[in-house]
């Protein structure tokens, strides 16, 4: 018994402990649950809160998008402000920088700033813009040393250096002293505070032998360009110290300088009687010197720019394609004037006839992609002016251009009559795709003879070996014409010829048909293979010629008609021209 009652104690206090143990751990579980909630509870709270004060991850108000969207607006402002403002400041004229505040968005004026330094780069079928790279250089020299407690590009000598570039020579006076004044200041000897001449042979617009002095009359390294060239002498306000010439020898006053007024109080002097004469000289140049360089015809420009229709000027315009790579096009444009429609003017016995011409072309968005100038100037003997007033003189230009379409505006101003006229058109300039037989522009020339072996690709109406002169049709339709005592020229280019694997060589035909546009007969026919053109590859030069003599006077139609055997892709471009 003792034994089954202690078996049985022993059950009963294991089942009891088992309880009691169930029971702490039912309420530890239950102790545990909200302690853990609560936590789970605080940890979601502060995630939330770390959250919300990550500006990363926060989301923004209406507000807050409204003053960021101003912010940046105001940053971006600040650098077209600064462009305006600092970087082109000496540089733009009046007229763009007008223009320039007109501009609504940052597309427009990442657009003006684009054209505008494409406007004034030298070479604008390269990658570089010279222009703008000097322009930055010059910048950076100003800053380095012109500065006095200013940046060095907003000092007198930084701007002019800025736009026109080192002097051809300076005259350095940086400590003042002693100075022996030239003649034409009114000699004698004087000291001065420190000063600088910048000399250059020639300015485009303002002239030649242009000095500009500079004064730092402060001595605290500010020298500011001036009119008078008397601020810098230093003993000018000085009783009977720095006297001139004159003055020395008793026959002129100092008060003199003070009392006869104008730009400049510079002693009398034998050599500088004419000094009041001069003064409007200088303040001109001075003028002209703080005006930002402008285009060299900035008349004509005008037109191309505000689309003034004008037509008192006739003349006639055409546009060749030639290919030079995959890429680019040569697009050389024929501008054709008639004599007749020229005012020429006698000078020293010869009659002389100045055209000046502007173009430019610009994309479809008005990206301006070329623009060229230059003067046409005819030059012959009063007796000839007759029969030269018959004739026609031509300008030739070839700009490098990536195909695609664009505009052409071209202005033309007769110098001595004073009119201008406008032509402006729409031009595709093609595609030249690597796997398609093509062919240049087909020109009927006047004049197509070899070039010497230097000027290969180089000069007036040269396209690669050779000079050919195009005949201009007349805007009214009508064909170009020839003379029966003239020569005429066929010249065309064909590209991506097949060439067989074997021989390497192309195999095709090459058909002329001169046709009467009369009869619809042709009066010419000649075919040639390329087996007698001698070693040529996948392109050719077809340059043929005829005696207009051969040829009866009407309307003819020249047709060249290039069979390639290997790809079997022809072309066959045509042309119309007229015998009188």
């Amino acid at each position: 018994m003792p034994r089954v009652e202690s078996t049985m104690n022993f059950r009963w206090l294991s089942a009891f402990f088992a309880l009691l143990m169930g029971m702490a751990v039912l309420v530890s579980a239950q102790d545990a649950k909200p302690k853990d909630s609560d936590q789970a509870g605080a940890d979601s709270t502060s995630g939330q809160q770390d959250k919300a004060s990550d500006p990363l991850t926060r989301p923004l108000t209406t507000k807050q998008k409204k003053e960021n969207a101003k912010a940046l607006k105001q940053e971006l402002g600040k650098t077209y402000k600064k462009w305006l403002d600092e970087d082109v400041r000496w540089i733009i004229t009046d007229e763009e920088r007008g223009a320039f505040k007109q501009l609504s968005n940052d597309e427009e004026r990442d657009s003006f700033i684009e054209a505008f330094w494409q406007r004034r780069d030298p070479t604008p079928d390269t990658v570089e813009n010279e222009f703008k790279e000097e322009h930055y250089r010059r910048m950076a020299y100003a800053n380095e040393h012109f500065p006095a407690g200013i940046p060095g590009w907003k000092t007198d000598r930084g701007k002019m250096y800025i736009m026109y570039g080192p002097p051809d020579e300076i005259e350095s006076h940086p400590s003042g002293g002693t100075y022996e004044r030239p003649m034409d200041e009114g000699g004698g000897t004087t000291s001065t505070f420190p000063f600088e001449q910048w000399r250059y042979r020639y300015l485009e617009g303002i002239g030649q032998e242009v000095i500009i002095e500079f004064v730092d009359n402060c001595m605290c390294g500010d020298y500011h360009m001036t009119l008078d060239r008397s601020e810098k002498d230093a003993l000018k306000y000085t009783p009977n110290g720095g006297l001139t010439m004159y003055e020395q020898l008793g026959m002129a006053s100092k008060g003199d300088r003070f009392s006869h007024g104008g730009l400049e109080q510079l002693g009398s002097s034998p050599f500088n009687t004419d000094q009041q004469t001069k003064q409007f000289d200088r303040l001109s140049q001075f003028y002209n010197l703080q005006k930002a360089p402008t285009v060299k015809f900035k008349d004509l420009e005008e037109v191309v720019t505000h689309k003034i229709s004008v037509n008192l000027m006739p003349f006639d315009v055409r546009a060749d394609f030639v290919r030079v790579t995959g890429d680019t096009v040569l697009v050389p444009v024929t501008i054709q004037i008639k004599n007749r429609d020229v005012t020429f003017q006698n000078k020293d016995g010869v009659q002389r006839g100045t055209v000046n011409i502007f173009g430019r072309v610009t994309t479809l968005t008005g990206k301006i992609a070329q623009t060229f100038e230059d003067t046409v100037q005819v030059d012959v003997p009063a007796e000839l002016l007759p029969k030269v007033a018959e004739n026609s003189s031509v300008y030739w230009k070839a700009l490098p251009l990536r195909p695609g379409r664009y505009r052409f505006d071209v202005v033309v101003k007769d110098v001595n009559g004073d009119r201008k006229g406008l032509w402006s058109r729409g031009v595709q300039v093609p595609e030249y795709a690597d796997d398609k037989l093509s062919s240049s522009s087909l020109i009927v020339a006047d004049l197509m003879e070899p070039v010497p072996a230097k000027n290969v690709g180089t000069g007036n109406f040269v396209l690669g070996t050779t000079k050919v002169r195009p005949r201009v049709a007349s805007a009214d339709g009508k064909p170009v014409v020839f003379k029966r005592n003239q020569k005429l020229n066929f010249w065309m280019q064909v590209y991506n010829l097949g060439v067989d694997d074997k021989t390497h060589k192309p195999s095709a035909t090459v058909e002329y048909d001169v046709v009467n546009a009369a009869t619809n007969k042709a009066v010419i026919h000649t075919i040639e293979s390329t087996d007698q053109m001698g070693n040529i590859g996948d392109q050719v030069t077809l340059q043929k010629s005829l005696s207009a003599a051969n040829l009866d006077p009407g309307i003819y139609r020249i047709q060249i008609k290039v069979d390639d055997k290997i790809s079997k892709q022809t072309v066959d471009p045509t042309a119309t021209f007229a015998v009188e």
